[in-house]
């Protein structure tokens, strides 16, 4: 069953029950409405009868024309029971039938009266009251025709019948232009899904119009086609600059294997060298391919994020490069907490200080700054030429100070691609007397108490308020 199908019988359903549910409270109440007027005529004609039934000259076997008058709706009609139940006078051509209940009550010592109830006679539905008239003296049963009611229910109730029918077409037309103003976008957006899945391009768009739900859907798909142009174009352009950057070290590794193929003919210290550029190659070609795979899956984006305190992080990090550079590192940091991803904000961190202990003096420290969500570290190497400062953080750059540094140029583009997931942004900046600062802000971090750690190589040395 397609959808639009599905909406026109839901929107069918609704509006017919809500009819039919209207109508049958109508003609209940209507139904209830005019027994209870027809009760209250039986029972002042009953306060009319016992009164006259009081007189000593009332007999109830010379009723006459009083108690033989035509029938008509708005007319009461009375019948006489003697104390036996035999009918002493009765409308003319009509007969109430004397049920028991009317025989005992005719019968009585003391007045009283029962009902009213409704019975049929001759194919027409009558209220009766039995009123005893007491002393054994008979009982009078006082009825009245529920014809004009019963067709004036009918009349409602084919009207009601008429409502639903016509409600249920109207209904049907509705839901029809509705689910088809619904479908038609879902339509054209399936389509575009099957284009796209059946040709692999990208570039379609979905024709958005309106705000409703299936307006935001058609939104949210072209956003979602764009992130994925967007994504494979920089998969392209990744594997492109990956392969334009791994042909100088594997042509390296060629030439040094060519070479080694003659090592029976190569001196003992050209053999050395040789061997020493291969294993140099080869690590840096490892870690070029390791920060390939880290930027081609974008990190460790299956890390849960959880509450990280950041300066905690930024000074075990430091711990770590400080004893594995020997070099002397100064952490000023507040007890900055915020939701992250700890082991991708480390990585980050780690890729800033590797890039500082590079470029710095061997004999100056290396200050890192922690305040709020914002990390610095500062440097005193020979800074960042202006031309450099807009593309430090792009994929295989390198400035031209920085060609004759090992590396593969990939370590700040994961700094930029780990901030940026968290929704933060780098920057680089130079140092007034010399050097760099280059680092990153991420935020809803909030601050706790500051403090401040120092680091030299192996040592930890406290912490210092700052």
């Amino acid at each position: 069953m397609s959808l639009r199908l599905k909406l026109i019988l839901a929107l069918v359903a609704l509006a017919s029950t809500a009819t039919i549910a209207i109508g049958v409270s109508s003609y209940a109440s209507t139904g209830d409405r005019l027994t209870a007027e027809v009760d209250r005529s039986l029972a002042e004609a009953a306060g009319l009868v016992e009164r006259l039934g009081r007189s000593p000259r009332f007999d109830p076997g010379r009723g006459g024309d009083f108690f033989q008058r035509p029938r008509s709706f708005d007319q009461i009609l009375l019948q006489v029971v003697d104390g036996d139940g035999a009918v002493l006078a009765s409308p003319i051509g009509l007969q109430f039938p004397v049920t028991d209940s009317a025989s005992q009550l005719a019968a009585a010592e003391q007045a009283g009266s029962a009902g009213p109830v409704t019975a049929a006679v001759e194919g027409e539905r009558y209220r009766i009251l039995t009123l005893s008239l007491g002393g054994g003296r008979g009982a009078v049963q006082i009825g009245r025709s529920l014809a004009e009611a019963d067709r004036l229910l009918d009349s409602l109730r084919d009207r009601t019948v008429a409502t639903v029918a016509l409600v249920m077409t109207a209904a049907a037309g509705l839901g029809w232009l509705i689910s088809r103003q619904i479908t038609r976008r879902l339509e054209t957006l399936t389509a575009v899904a099957e284009q796209v899945s059946a040709t692999g391009r990208l570039d379609h768009q979905v024709p958005v119009s309106g705000t409703d739900e299936a307006g935001r859907l058609g939104s949210a798909f072209n956003r979602m086609l764009s992130a994925l142009a967007h994504s494979r174009q920089e998969q392209r352009r990744l594997v492109e600059d990956a392969g334009h950057e791994l042909r100088t070290p594997l042509t390296s590794l060629r030439t040094n294997i060519s070479l080694l193929r003659r090592h029976d003919q190569l001196p003992a210290e050209m053999r050395t060298k040789v061997l020493e550029d291969l294993d140099s190659e080869s690590g840096e070609l490892t870690t070029l391919v390791g920060e390939l795979i880290e930027l081609a899956t974008e990190g460790r984006t299956d890390e849960v994020t959880e509450p990280v305190e950041l300066g905690s992080l930024v000074e075990r990090v430091a711990a770590v490069v400080g004893r594995r550079s020997g070099r002397e590192l100064v952490v000023e940091a507040n007890a900055s907490v915020g939701a992250g991803r700890p082991q991708a904000l480390e990585r980050a961190i780690s890729n800033l200080l590797d890039n500082a202990v590079k470029f710095s003096q061997p004999d100056s420290a290396i200050e890192v700054r922690v305040r709020g969500g914002r990390v610095e570290v500062c440097d005193r190497g020979p800074g960042i030429a202006e031309e450099d400062l807009a593309h430090l953080f792009d994929r295989f750059y390198r400035a031209v100070g920085a060609r004759s540094q090992p590396g593969s140029g990939l370590g700040l583009a994961i700094v930029r691609q780990v901030v940026e997931s968290h929704g933060g942004q780098v920057f680089a900046e130079n140092r007034p007397g010399g050097g760099a600062c280059v680092g990153f802000e991420l935020p809803g971090m909030r601050l706790a108490t500051p403090e401040a750690v120092r680091f030299q190589p192996n040592s930890y040395l406290g912490r210092i308020d700052s």
